[in-house]
């Protein structure tokens, strides 16, 4: 009888545990099948992409912002145009006043293009590296221009239109806003002497003839 008992109590048990041990698997895959559920089968959630704009730093603005440009290029059909549309300088700066001497007492009395061409050599000269680096150093430089006196030029009247024609050309010189016939030209002398340069001759305008 007790052999009876024993073995009914150990199959009840073993009955119980089976019963356990089956409900635990079952909830064991639900529980898998509620964790992988297909990404395809998620709600889809809607994003709108918007440009991102990214405000530049205060430095980089001011470093971005423009200076004042250079004037804007005046268009004119011929010199006699350009020599009009300078502005007019009611107090020269010294370079431009030493530029504008030169081409008054040495070609005043020629045409534009023949001052051009005069203002071109003084210009050329203090960019050649041969010559001093300024205007005035290249006209009051020794030996170099008959009309320098004691490191000063004559009087001039500055009321008179060929000084304003040497001004207007000496803007024009400076700013190479028109093309010397002789561009490039570092020397010149009075066509009526012949001083007998070994120099390269590149050509003559009116009352001059010019070399490199």
């Amino acid at each position: 009888m007790f052999n009876k008992l024993d073995k009914a109590s150990i199959t009840a048990v073993a009955a119980t545990l089976i019963t356990l041990l089956v409900s635990t698997d079952g909830s064991r895959a639900d529980a898998e099948d509620q964790t992988l559920v297909p990404i395809s089968a998620q709600p889809a959630s809607r994003y709108i992409a918007e440009p991102l704009v990214q405000p530049l730093p205060a430095e980089a603005e001011e470093e971005s912002t423009p200076t004042q440009s250079d004037p804007a290029p005046i268009n004119a059909a011929n010199l006699s145009q350009l020599v009009a549309a300078q502005p007019r300088m009611s107090d020269l700066p010294r370079e431009l006043n030493c530029l504008a001497g030169a081409i008054y007492f040495e070609a005043k009395s020629e045409s534009l293009t023949g001052q051009l061409a005069v203002g071109r050599v003084v210009v050329a000269r203090s960019k050649s590296g041969r010559f001093p680096n300024s205007y005035c150093g290249v006209v009051y430089q020794p030996s170099q221009f008959s009309f320098v006196r004691g490191n000063s030029m004559p009087g001039i009247n500055k009321a008179s239109g060929q000084w304003r024609n040497a001004v207007a050309m000496a803007q024009i010189a400076h700013n190479g806003s028109w093309r010397s016939p002789v561009e490039g030209a570092l020397y010149f002398h009075a066509a009526y002497v012949s001083p007998g340069w070994r120099l390269t001759r590149v050509g003559r305008v009116e009352n001059h003839i010019f070399y490199r």
